[in-house]
């Protein structure tokens, strides 16, 4: 019985798209990340909070530590933000951070990342990285089963 039509080449097609939209997704984050490293403003901030969310039934690990930081702007503002994956050991609640932020909108686009701190980086390479091998693996297996290489 086959469930997908066109069968196995079809499963590669899927599979490799999908593995490749969540590579493209990845390396836009990246992208953002190291745009704000770069040419971002720079704000001295602090860790304002760490705290346990559920993710749910279902889930391997249901639970998983987010970190809240919290910095002020030029002209002021108090800004919170969560970034992802801080570094293995993460961060002491008050802890002092560098903060790289887009002045445009500085509570979508702020990051922790930097000296001390490329987990926001390092995570973001890996998950653009592996997935994206094994997409083109999979769409390479795809053409090769179609006899286009």
């Amino acid at each position: 019985m086959q469930i997908l039509p066109g069968g196995t080449a079809t499963f590669l097609l899927l599979f490799g798209l999908l593995l490749g939209a969540f590579a493209v997704r990845s390396a836009l984050r990246l992208s953002r990340v190291l745009r704000l490293v770069r040419h971002g403003e720079r704000a001295e901030g602090r860790c304002a909070d760490r705290r346990t969310v559920d993710r749910g039934p279902g889930t391997e690990r249901s639970y998983v530590t987010e970190y809240v930081f919290a910095f002020r702007t030029r002209d002021g503002r108090e800004i919170e933000f969560t970034d992802h994956a801080p570094g293995p050991f993460g961060f002491a609640v008050g802890a002092p951070v560098r903060v790289s932020y887009d002045p445009a909108d500085p509570a979508k686009h702020a990051t922790v990342a930097g000296p001390g701190s490329w987990g926001p980086v390092v995570m973001p390479v890996v998950f653009a990285v592996v997935p994206g091998v094994f997409a083109v693996g999979l769409l390479l297996g795809f053409m090769a089963l179609r006899g286009w290489l």
